[in-house]
């Protein structure tokens, strides 16, 4: 009795070393999608309340700001990224088209802070440059996923994106460049979500989408 004892608390331990080794591999396997993976979010979901800290080292909260009106959620990848600072620039030229439909508008990216000043002045960019620690926004929102390594190791030497000091861990993830737009109630009502990064939610649609907001 007391070897089949031993022989049940071995096992009891070997199953709890192998249990305990493959969770966190699971759920980071899981966390973390390949591109054609990340589906995003669809018109009719609900986002939970967040927080992030902007350019500027203020707190943004998103149910706060949601009470002055709709808001447009814009993903971008970094300041590295010539479309994204295009994308960015068109949007502050834009920004006062947006305000006048009562609406508020935010770009988010894994970027630390120090990055998103320099995305801020590359683009002039006035409205909030969000950095997703921890890419929790993305992941919320269904948009992140990890380049493959030809990928990256061609952001990091051509584009100089050094992007495992420029976020928050060493995964690299990047979000698709996707847009949303929030009702007060926090509900997707719109969306622009295209894997291929060069394709950017035009102004003209964003403004109409909003118009059916009022």
């Amino acid at each position: 009795m007391k070897t089949a004892s031993l022989i049940n608390q071995f096992i009891l331990a070997v199953w709890f070393i192998l249990f305990i080794s493959y969770v966190p591999t699971a759920i980071a396997q899981d966390a973390q999608k390949k591109l054609k993976e990340a589906k995003g979010l669809n018109i009719g979901d609900v986002i939970d309340n967040f927080q992030a800290t902007d350019q500027y080292g203020k707190t943004f909260d998103l149910y706060h700001k949601l009470q002055e009106g709709p808001l447009v959620i814009v993903f971008y990848r970094g300041q590295w990224c010539p479309v994204c600072n295009r994308h960015l620039s068109i949007l502050q030229d834009s920004l006062q088209f947006i305000f006048a439909h009562g609406a508020g508008l935010i770009a988010v990216s894994p970027e630390k802070t120090e990055y998103l000043e320099m995305t801020a002045k590359i683009t002039h960019a006035e409205y909030p440059l969000l950095h997703d620690n921890g890419y929790k926004i993305s992941k919320t929102f269904d948009v992140a996923f990890v380049p493959n390594k030809a990928t990256s190791t061609m952001y990091n030497s051509a584009l100089k994106a050094d992007l495992k000091n420029a976020h928050s861990d060493k995964t690299q993830q990047l979000p698709i460049p996707a847009t949303y737009i929030l009702s007060k109630e926090g509900k997707i009502v719109w969306r622009h979500f295209n894997p291929d990064y060069k394709q950017r939610a035009p102004v003209s649609a964003l403004l109409d989408a909003l118009d059916q907001l009022k």
